[in-house]
C-alpha cells in the first residue's frame, strides 16, 4: 500500500529529480507554455505553484528562496517582474495541463503545462472583445426596427451616388420589374399556342 505517498519519485534519485524540476520550472517560466509528459507536469505544477505564490511578495527574502528553487537569475527577475504583477488577484491554480496524446516511441502520455494568465485564447479580456454568439434569427427583428431610408442610406455612402438618386432606385427597380413580368405572362401563352 502506498499510503500518505503523494511525491512522485518520477523513477530519478532526489538530486536528479530536483534538477529536472527546476529546469522545466525555468522553462516554463520563461517560454509561458511547454510540453512535457503528465507525470513531469503535475510533478511541475506541485513544484512551481508555491514558487508564483511566493513571488506575490517582492521581498528579499521572498527572492532568496525562490532562488534556491530555480537557481536562475533571470527566471527569478522575470517570475517576480512580469509574472507576479499579472497573477496578483488570482488566489491559486496558476497552471493549466491540456492533454495532447501519446508519444509515438514509448507511448508516453503527453501534454501542455502553461500559466493560465499568459493564454489569450482562454483569457477574460479576449473573451470580452468578442461579440457574444446567440442562436436567435437575426433578420426578423433589425427589419421591423429600423425604416427603409435608414437602410438605403449607408449604400449611398458606399457608392458615393446623391440620395435622391438612391431613393429613387428602389421605385425603378419596382417599375422594372412589373414589365418584365407581364413580358414574361405574355410569352407564356405565345409559346403555348406555338
Amino acid at each position: 500500500m502506498r499510503h500518505n505517498k503523494k511525491i512522485n519519485h518520477l523513477g530519478r534519485q532526489a538530486a536528479h529529480r530536483k534538477a529536472l524540476l527546476a529546469n522545466l520550472a525555468n522553462s516554463l517560466i520563461r517560454h509561458k507554455r511547454i510540453n512535457t509528459t503528465v507525470a513531469k507536469a503535475k510533478a511541475l505544477r506541485m513544484y512551481v505553484e508555491p514558487l508564483i505564490t511566493k513571488s506575490k511578495l517582492d521581498t528579499t527574502h521572498s527572492r532568496r528562496v525562490v532562488f534556491s528553487y530555480l537557481k536562475d537569475k533571470q527566471a527569478v527577475a522575470e517570475l517576480f517582474r512580469e509574472i507576479a504583477p499579472k497573477i496578483a488577484d488570482r488566489p491559486g491554480g496558476y497552471c493549466r495541463i491540456l492533454k495532447t496524446g501519446f508519444r509515438l516511441g514509448d507511448a508516453a502520455e503527453m501534454c501542455f503545462i502553461e500559466l493560465v494568465d499568459f493564454n489569450e485564447t482562454y483569457t477574460k479580456e479576449a473573451k470580452v472583445a468578442e461579440k457574444p454568439k446567440t442562436r436567435r434569427s437575426r433578420s426578423g427583428a433589425k427589419k421591423a426596427a429600423e425604416p427603409v431610408e435608414a437602410v438605403a442610406e449607408p449604400v449611398a455612402a458606399d457608392t458615393e451616388a446623391p440620395a435622391e438618386e438612391v431613393k429613387k432606385a428602389p421605385a425603378k427597380k419596382a417599375a422594372a420589374k412589373k414589365p418584365v413580368a407581364k413580358k414574361a405572362a405574355e410569352e407564356a401563352p405565345a409559346e403555348e399556342k406555338a
